[in-house]
């Protein structure tokens, strides 16, 4: 986790202490209340990520360097795709059993 970023070694901190909490209801009541605000926040992840690739293509880079360098080597294609706001698709979820 050394090689993530400040902020997201913090996000796993912060998933971490609610993981810590002993009491079931306390620990339940908070993992809730995240994930209601999670929509929001993840929209607004999604939108800042869209207008940095923007901001990078604006600055000259290609699709291949956005893939690489920011989004961590998706394809160009992909990169495309988040600047035009496209959504990736769903993966199944695992099998339960």
């Amino acid at each position: 986790m050394a090689d993530q970023p400040e902020e997201v070694q913090r996000l796993v901190e912060a998933i971490k202490a609610l993981e810590a909490i002993e009491d079931d209801v306390e620990a339940a009541r908070a993992a809730t209340a995240v994930l209601d605000a999670w929509p929001n926040y993840h929209a607004q992840l999604r939108e800042l990520r869209q207008s940095r690739v923007l901001s990078l293509r604006a600055q000259g880079k290609t699709w291949a360097q956005i893939a690489e360098e920011a989004l961590g080597g998706v394809h160009p294609t992909r990169a495309q795709q988040i600047a035009q706001g496209k959504r990736g698709t769903k993966r199944p979820k695992p099998e339960e059993g």
